[in-house]
């Protein structure tokens, strides 16, 4: 008996048919599609994009007073982020500046006292040039009433006391020479005494520069253009020197991917190079990059514990390599890439003309 099929039935046929027909041809295009990517590119999905994140770290510990930032706020190089309390830290400046006036001050001293000694050894040379004068002109009549006295010219009293006054003026002489020397060498302590203060002035004025800069650190500044991330601080903290409170991204450096290629897809590629990217998170959008450096070694050889194929479990697994790319274009245009996001990456395959 032959079987009749009813118009639903033979319309729900039709309707099956070119469904399959559309599966097929879409089927046929993404095949065709992928062929000819595979064909002309080597591709990959183990990508990230990547920039400089920095830690903000404190230099100096105390507590923050006001915290100047949002995550994710666009921030200017210079810009104030946060303010610990410096009052601490004012004060020790302002003890060091009280030391370093008291020790410029001692040195006005020493230098007034090195004039006024100055001054006593000039007067003390004078006197020992006059005493020298008076002991030769004292000699001489020594010598001439020695002689008359020979020649019962004068008398012995008079002889003793011309010698008597010659010996008083030799005894004032080399009193004149000591106190001369005296004089030069208390000179020759202040100057000693000098160079003792000058270095402390020295000292001081390097123990000053430090707590300035204890001061400035107080004040934490971005270092660079960028965007601020994950924020981790509050007003009324208590934090050390050393402790992380935010991180920041570098506005002012290229972004660029890091492509794990397996091994056996880079024998062509070449630094200068260019790939195209395409975000997961955008995949109707290109992006052109240029590969800037190929990694020295595996990724595995960089981990912690890198495999040792000697102990005799050794399995072969294709290794992957590094690749890094630049992103090109304007900052504008590729600042929708943000750091750790995953992409694929196309590289031109180089084919032999025979």
């Amino acid at each position: 008996m032959k079987k009749k099929y009813t118009p639903t039935d033979r319309l729900i046929t039709k309707i099956t048919g070119w469904i399959a027909v559309c599966i097929v041809a879409a089927l046929a295009v993404w095949g065709s599609v992928s062929l000819k990517n595979y064909y002309q590119y080597e591709q990959t999905n183990d990508a990230q994009v990547q920039e400089y994140l920095n830690p903000v770290i404190s230099r100096a510990g105390g507590f923050i007073v006001a915290v100047r930032f949002e995550e994710n706020q666009e921030v200017k190089k210079g810009d104030t982020l946060l303010l610990i309390d410096n009052r601490e830290y004012v004060l020790q400046q302002k003890q060091t500046q009280a030391a370093l006036q008291k020790t410029w001050a001692q040195l006005k001293v020493l230098e007034s006292n090195t004039g006024t000694t100055e001054k006593e050894a000039a007067a003390a040379q004078a006197q020992v040039d006059a005493s020298k004068a008076k002991v030769w002109k004292q000699q001489l009549d020594y010598n001439r009433y020695e002689k008359l006295y020979h020649e019962e010219s004068a008398t012995k009293q008079r002889l003793e006391d011309v010698k008597a006054t010659l010996d008083v003026n030799e005894s004032e002489y080399r009193s004149s020479q000591d106190t001369y020397a005296a004089s030069v060498s208390k000179i020759h302590d202040i100057q000693a005494e000098k160079t003792v203060v000058q270095a402390e002035i020295a000292r001081l004025q390097a123990l000053l520069d430090r707590h300035r800069l204890d001061v400035s650190y107080t004040a934490v500044i971005a270092a660079y253009d960028g965007r601020m991330g994950r924020r981790t601080v509050e007003v009324g903290q208590m934090i050390d020197a050393g402790d992380t409170l935010a991180f920041i991204v570098n506005n002012e450096t290229d972004k660029w991917v890091v492509a794990n290629y397996k091994e056996t897809q880079i024998k062509d590629m070449q630094i200068g190079d260019h790939v195209k990217i395409i975000a997961d998170s955008y995949p109707d959008r290109e992006f052109q990059g240029t590969i800037i450096s190929l990694s020295p070694a595996t990724g595995s050889s960089f981990s912690l514990l890198p495999p040792d194929n000697s102990t005799g479990n050794y399995v072969k697994i294709v290794q992957r390599i590094p690749v890094r790319i630049r992103v090109d274009g304007k900052r504008k245009d590729i600042d929708v890439l943000k750091l750790g996001m995953n992409v694929n990456v196309y590289a031109h395959k180089k084919h032999s003309n025979g």
